[in-house]
Formats: C-alpha cells, sequence, structure tokens
C-alpha cells in the first residue's frame, strides 16, 4: 500500500472515530435520584435511551462507562422487559424498575454474553450501570428512583 493510500485511510478512520465520539457525548442526559429506603439519596447521571434504535445500541462497543453514570431506558408502558450484552464489552448492572419508580430486579450482566436477562415483572424503565455500582452504593430492590430532570 503506498504512503498516499495509507494516510487517506487513516484520515477517514480518524475522521470516522471523532463522528462517533462526538456523537455519543450529544445524547441526552438525566440526573436521576435513588432513594434508598435506609434513607439515603444516591445520584446518578444518565443517558437517555427512549427510541427504538437508542434502545437496541444501549452501551454496545462501549469500553468505559464511568462510576456514577449509566443509561435509562424508557418504555412507553410497563411490560416484560429483556436484555442482552450483544457487543458490550464492559460489564453492567441492570436494574428493572416499574412506573411507580419501585426497584424490582438487579441483576449483573457479563460482557458480550448472549444470554437474556429478563424482568420477573412488569416495568416501565431499566437502568444500566457499571458492574457492581448498586451494590457499592447499597442499592437495593425496593429502593425508589427518582427522576429529577424532565425526559423529552
Amino acid at each position: 500500500m503506498s504512503r498516499y493510500k495509507f494516510a487517506v485511510l487513516a484520515a477517514v478512520f480518524f475522521a470516522a472515530a471523532c463522528f462517533l465520539s462526538c456523537s455519543e457525548n450529544k445524547k441526552d442526559t438525566v440526573s436521576l435520584q435513588i432513594i434508598c429506603r435506609n434513607g439515603k439519596t444516591k445520584t446518578v447521571k444518565a443517558e437517555l435511551a427512549i427510541t427504538p434504535e437508542e434502545q437496541q445500541t444501549g452501551f454496545m462497543f462501549r469500553k468505559n462507562i464511568p462510576e456514577g453514570t449509566g443509561m435509562l431506558f424508557v418504555f412507553e408502558k410497563e411490560q416484560l422487559l429483556t436484555f442482552w450484552m450483544k457487543n458490550t464489552p464492559t460489564p453492567l448492572s441492570i436494574a428493572y424498575i416499574d412506573s411507580n419508580g419501585i426497584i424490582r430486579d438487579i441483576f449483573d450482566m457479563q460482557p458480550l454474553s448472549l444470554e437474556t436477562i429478563a424482568s420477573t415483572t412488569k416495568v416501565r424503565y431499566a437502568l444500566e450501570v457499571p458492574q457492581g455500582w448498586f451494590a457499592k452504593e447499597g442499592i437495593e430492590i425496593g429502593d425508589s428512583l427518582k427522576i429529577t430532570d424532565k425526559i423529552k
């Protein structure tokens, strides 16, 4: 391969990487408070996954999800939900949350796994965070989620 072709390919690759990186940062985010039954409140900044495309992609291909951040999947109505980790290299924990904001399930999910993780009851939201964050923060089933920003 000539140097010119290599330089063009490198420039195209760099431009694509910049585009993907910049578009990732433009996702809508909300501030969420999780009110624990012990009275403590924890905050997480979450990207929103509202459209079917956003929900299908989720955290796919992301290698770094900072502590204190996550992704909130918002569905129009309560339903049984299933998630998997296809093309997701970062270990995550997921909380399934009903329309009243009550956490109904918390599961750990393994990177790149095709195993489906299903909610045990109908829920409206799913919150993904770095694996172990819920446990580390003392967040448990029965705690409640409060969305402090308006969701579009």
